[in-house]
C-alpha cells in the first residue's frame, strides 16, 4: 500500500464529464488499497473569469478580497470531485485550504506555503476516504483565505505529499510526460522516463511548461517524487503505477537507474523555448562603478525579473550600451521606470524589441562534457540564426534570437544533439 497525491489542472477539472473522468482515475488508484489525496485547480478559464470580475468591480481591488474570489474556482471544484467520487461508491469529502490548514506567509495574492497540519489529514486517508484539496489556497497568520499565484496547484500538491509524507506525487496534465522538446513542434521528440529536480527546474524556468517552477523547487527540497501523466486517457486505462509517464528524481535515483540500465545518461535531456520575453537596449550609459545597480535596483524593486544581461565593450568617451532581457507583460513598465530615472542613470536611448525569442539547451551532462556551447552556436549558425545574447548556468545554455526563426531553431538542435526518436 502507498500514499499517493493526485494532482489535477485546469483542463482535466473543465466540465462535469471531464471530472467524471478524473473520478475514475482516482478511484483505480484506490482501488488498489492505496491511501489517496488529491488537490485540484480551478476549471479551465475560470480563474481569469473571476481575476476579470475583481478589476470591473475595483481596478484598485483589495489583495486581501481579491484572494476571497479567485479561490472560489478550486473550492467548486474540489467540492465537485468529492461529490462525483461519492456518487461512484467512494469515500470521499473535500479539505479547504483553512481546514486542514495549509498555513501561508507573504502577501496576499503570491502568498508562500509556511506549514501545512497534516494529522487530520492522514487520519482520515489511513481510515480510508479520499481527501479531495483545493490547490492555489491556503489561510494567512490572521486567519485570511490566500492565493499563491498563478499555477499555484502544482505547488500545493507538491506540499501536500511533503506534509503527509507521500510515496509519490502524481502531476496529472495535458501531455502524458515531459519530452526532449515540444511535441507540436517537433514530431520526432521523445518522452522521457526520468528527468533530475535540477534538469526540471531548469526547463520549467526557460518555458517548459509541464510543471511550475516553484513546485519543482519545493519538491527538490523537500525530496517528493514527482510524477507527470495525462488525465486524457480512456475510462478502462491502468492506474498511474501500469501507466507511466515522466519521473522527476533525485540525481542519486537518476543513478541508480542508470546503472540497472533503465535509462540511459544523456549529455542534453531537452529543449525549451520562450517567446514571453522582449530586450531592452540603453545606449551610452556611464562606465563607471553603480551605473549598472542604478539600473536593476528600480527593476528589482519593482518585482520585475530580469533575465539575460550583456554589457557591452566600453566606448572612448567612458561610456558603454547595455542590454537585458524582461517578461513582455513587463516591458511597458520598465520601459516607464527606466524613463522617470533617465537623468540618474545617465543613458542616452531606450530601444525595445519584444518579437525576440529565448532557446535553451538543458542538460546535466554539461556538467562533465565539453563542446556543447560550440555545438549549440555551430548548429544555429549553419541555418543562418543570428545569436543576439548569450546566458548560461551549470546545466544550461540560453541564446535569444528573432521570434521567427523559433521553430527552425528548436528543430535544428533537436537533431544536432541526438534527441530525434528513431521512426
Amino acid at each position: 500500500m502507498a500514499r499517493i497525491v493526485m494532482k489535477f489542472g485546469g483542463t482535466s477539472m473543465a466540465g462535469t464529464e471531464r471530472i467524471r473522468r478524473v473520478a475514475n482515475i482516482v478511484r483505480a488508484q484506490a482501488a488498489r488499497g492505496d491511501q489517496v489525496a488529491v488537490v485540484v485547480s480551478a476549471m479551465a478559464g475560470e480563474t481569469d473569469r473571476l481575476v476579470n470580475f475583481c478589476r470591473e468591480a475595483n481596478p484598485l481591488y483589495d489583495p486581501a478580497e481579491y484572494d476571497v474570489v479567485v479561490a472560489s474556482g478550486e473550492q467548486v471544484t474540489s467540492g465537485l470531485l468529492a461529490l462525483t467520487l461519492q456518487a461512484l461508491g467512494c469515500k470521499a469529502r473535500s479539505w479547504l485550504g483553512w481546514q486542514l490548514p495549509i498555513k501561508t506567509i507573504e502577501a496576499h495574492a503570491k502568498a508562500r506555503i509556511d506549514e501545512i497540519d497534516a494529522p487530520a489529514l492522514i487520519a482520515a486517508m489511513e481510515a480510508g476516504e479520499i481527501a479531495v484539496i483545493p490547490g492555489f489556497q491556503g489561510v494567512s497568520e490572521d486567519g485570511r483565505i490566500t492565493t499563491l499565484g498563478r499555477g499555484g496547484s502544482d505547488t500545493s500538491a507538491v506540499a501536500v505529499a511533503a506534509a503527509i509524507k507521500a510515496d509519490r506525487c502524481d502531476i496529472y496534465t495535458d501531455v502524458d510526460g515531459v519530452y526532449t522538446t515540444d511535441p507540436r513542434i517537433v514530431a520526432k521528440a521523445k518522452k522521457q522516463k526520468a528527468v533530475t529536480y535540477e534538469e526540471m527546474l531548469e526547463l520549467a524556468s526557460v518555458g517548459a511548461k509541464v510543471l511550475q517552477t516553484r513546485s519543482v523547487g519545493l519538491a527538490m527540497k523537500e525530496k517528493v517524487r514527482v510524477q507527470v501523466l495525462s488525465s486524457f486517457i480512456g475510462d478502462g486505462a491502468p492506474p498511474a503505477d501500469d501507466l507511466p509517464g515522466t519521473m522527476i528524481v533525485s540525481d542519486e535515483e537518476m543513478d541508480e537507474l542508470v546503472e540497472k540500465g533503465l535509462m540511459e545518461r544523456q549529455l542534453v535531456t531537452g529543449i525549451a523555448h520562450d517567446k514571453n520575453e522582449a530586450k531592452v537596449i540603453l545606449t551610452r550609459v556611464p562606465d563607471r562603478p553603480g551605473a549598472v545597480a542604478n539600473i536593476f535596483e528600480p527593476l528589482a524593486a519593482a518585482s520585475i525579473n530580469v533575465d539575460m544581461i550583456i554589457q557591452n565593450v566600453g566606448r572612448d568617451k567612458g561610456e558603454t550600451d547595455v542590454t537585458f532581457t524582461v517578461p513582455q507583460s513587463d516591458l511597458a513598465r520598465a520601459q516607464a521606470l527606466l524613463e522617470d530615472r533617465r537623468d540618474s542613470i545617465g543613458f542616452n536611448r531606450i530601444i525595445t524589441d519584444s518579437k525576440i525569442a529565448k532557446i535553451s539547451v538543458v542538460g546535466v551532462g554539461m556538467k562533465s562534457h565539453a563542446g556543447v556551447a560550440s555545438s549549440m552556436f555551430r548548429a544555429l549558425s549553419d541555418r543562418g540564426i543570428n545569436i543576439q545574447a548569450i546566458s548560461t548556468s551549470e546545466i544550461k545554455i540560453s541564446v535569444m534570437i528573432d521570434e521567427d526563426e523559433t521553430e527552425l531553431a528548436v528543430r535544428v538542435l533537436h537533431t544536432a544533439y541526438g534527441l530525434d526518436a528513431v521512426s
